[in-house]
């Protein structure tokens, strides 16, 4: 074979016809592949880059094994520590595949286009010589070790991988090596100990090696306050094994001193920033820092890191902020000695609300004993009555969110959230959400119970058939008010007939303009009512599906309710679930 053909061989790893197994042995390739598939069960293995065997890199590598007679199997491995994150490594995969490929191929490309070149100028000798001659050997193809970099995406990375010198080109060096990190920009980071081991490394070619790190950038944490009260209250009670209920345990009053910390701020930190393996600054984000959520009757501490009460009171969140509401202390009874309470804040009341007095609060009111007959209890908040509610048909309460009471008897109630209590016995209830019935006996008995939304409770009606009525859907709450302005106006409209009917007098026509102003209001009152409740939106469907009355038995003489749809139960039902379906009344 001539020097020309084996030449190209060397090469291109080309096979002669002649002498097939004599120029190119594919099998070290070959054997290399099959090394990265067989290390799949290696905890690295997502960090290695496999390349086919007919890739370019095998071709350069049989070359450089066949000149020096012995060289090890190329591994292209991102992470031989297991110290980066598989983040990166999944990213730079398959990006650093495509950059090898090209690398590859420009260094046969460059090897190439010197090989073409010797041959031509052998060519061009042959023509002269009557008999072929070989080229001389400074037509052979001349290329020196090179170092090829791979910086990952954000330049925190840097890989080197080495081709090795092709003819008489020179072997890699400190020197080489140094001068291609300074032509690269590669300042920062780099792995020294490396550079000098693998001037004289027996495997420094075809492998990749992490040459520097970076300084990755971290950002500061953000502000964040520590509560020393819960923002959102639990309203619920739990059931014990005797199917009991502890009124008690319910405290939804969180006192707090003045002075006292409701909250704390825990200020951001500023960011660090790193460095690339270019030398470049990666900026860092600084945390983002968090008001205090100061509220009513509160202050911030001299170091602004505090949220102080500025009054001995009551802690409750708003949504927005902290607020500090004055807290009513009664030690006993609602009685003469107290008289009427009506109060911004919170109340609580260690006795009992005697008969005829009324309380007032803006806040949550809690009441240690009973509501007695003939009282009023209006709350802003939540309402609980540890030892339950005794009315005689004129106690009127109302809680503009939920109301927990051991029992209600012949009283009318308006909450607009959830009433859970233990028995209802002949009363008018308007609840906004939910009716719970479930603890201790559990049973309705009597009166109207009407709820937006569910009610659930043990027994409804009595053995007796007692007439109980259950009303679910619309919006009972707007009804009670409805009510309660009829009747402001019917009583009124009375007085006023009775004054007309007195002498004339100074006093009667003071009282006769006093009387017509507040008539005149609770009508107006009453006429916008009317009209929100006639012009309301309609139900929609999805709502009218959760509507629902859940029970363990139910008796005849109970009167279900939705909407205009009415079921009256002539037998006994047990743990019976109504709801409306296709505009009627179900019981399953």
């Amino acid at each position: 074979m001539s020097m020309r053909k084996k030449l190209a061989a060397l090469l291109f790893g080309q096979k002669s016809e002649a002498e097939p197994d004599e120029i190119l042995d594919a099998e070290p390739g070959v054997a290399a592949a099959e090394t990265l598939e067989r290390s799949s069960d290696d905890p690295l293995n997502q960090a290695l880059i496999e390349l086919p065997a007919e890739h370019q890199i095998y071709r350069l590598y049989n070359q450089r094994r066949q000149e020096i007679g012995f060289l090890p199997a190329p591994r292209l491995c991102l992470d031989e520590d297991g110290s980066l994150p598989l983040e990166l490594i999944q990213r730079e995969r398959n990006r650093f595949r495509t950059l090898l490929t090209g690398a590859c191929s420009a260094r046969l490309k460059a090897a190439k286009g010197k090989h073409k070149k010797s041959a031509k100028a052998a060519g061009k000798k042959e023509k002269k010589l009557e008999e072929p001659a070989e080229p001389p050997e400074e037509s052979l193809p001349i290329l020196d070790a090179l170092p090829y970099f791979l910086l990952s995406t954000d330049k925190l990375y840097a890989w080197l991988i080495v081709f090795p010198p092709v003819g008489e080109g020179k072997e890699l060096s400190r020197d080489m090596l140094h001068q291609a990190l300074l032509e690269q920009g590669i300042r920062y980071g780099v792995d020294t100990r490396l550079v000098d081991r693998l001037s004289h490394d027996d495997r420094r070619y075809f492998n990749l090696y992490l040459i520097a790190r970076g300084k990755p950038a971290f950002d500061g944490k953000n502000g964040n306050i520590v509560d020393n009260f819960p923002r959102v209250i639990e309203r619920v009670l739990e059931v014990d094994e005797f199917d009991q209920v502890d009124y008690t345990a319910l405290n939804l009053i969180y006192n707090v001193d003045q002075g006292q910390e409701i909250c704390r701020l825990i200020k951001p930190t500023e960011g660090e920033p790193g460095r690339s393996v270019l030398d470049q600054e990666i900026p860092a984000k600084s945390g983002t820092s968090v008001p205090l959520p100061k509220g009513r009757n509160t202050e911030i501490s001299e170091d602004e890191t505090q949220l102080l009460a500025s009054i001995a009171g009551s802690v409750e969140f708003t949504g927005r902020s902290f607020q500090v509401k004055p807290v009513l202390d009664i030690p006993g009874d609602v009685d003469y000695s107290t008289g009427d309470l009506n109060f911004l804040g919170d109340i609580n009341i260690h006795g009992n609300v005697l008969s005829g007095f009324t309380v007032r609060a803006m806040g949550n009111i809690h009441i240690g004993g009973v509501v007695e007959a003939g009282s009023t209890i209006e709350s802003g908040g939540d309402l609980v009555v540890v030892k339950g509610i005794l009315g005689d048909g004129t106690t009127t309460v109302q809680a503009h969110r939920s109301i927990f009471s051991k029992y209600v008897e012949n009283a009318t109630i308006c909450v607009r959230e959830t009433l859970q209590t233990d028995c209802i016995i002949g009363s008018s209830i308007y609840c906004g959400g939910e009716v719970l019935v479930q603890s201790g006996r559990g049973s309705i008995m009597g009166g109207r119970v009407w709820a937006a939304r569910k009610i659930c409770a043990n027994v409804v009606g009595s053995q007796s058939e007692c007439k109980t009525s259950v009303t679910l859907g619309g919006k009972p709450c707007a009804h009670f008010e409805l009510e309660i302005t009829q009747r402001e106006v019917n009583a009124l409209e009375m007085e006023l007939e009775k004054l007309e009917c007195q002498p004339d007098s100074p006093v009667k026509s003071s009282l006769l303009g006093k009387t017509k102003m507040k008539l005149a209001a609770a009508e107006l009152k009453l006429h916008q009512l009317e009209e929100s409740e006639e012009g309301g939106e309609p139900e929609e469907d999805e709502e009218k599906e959760n509507e629902r009355l859940e029970c363990g038995i139910a008796y005849p003489g109970t009167k279900i309710r939705f909407g205009n749809e009415v079921l009256r139960l002539r037998h006994i039902s047990r743990h019976c679930v109504a709801r409306l379906f296709k505009d009627e009344i179900v019981l399953m």
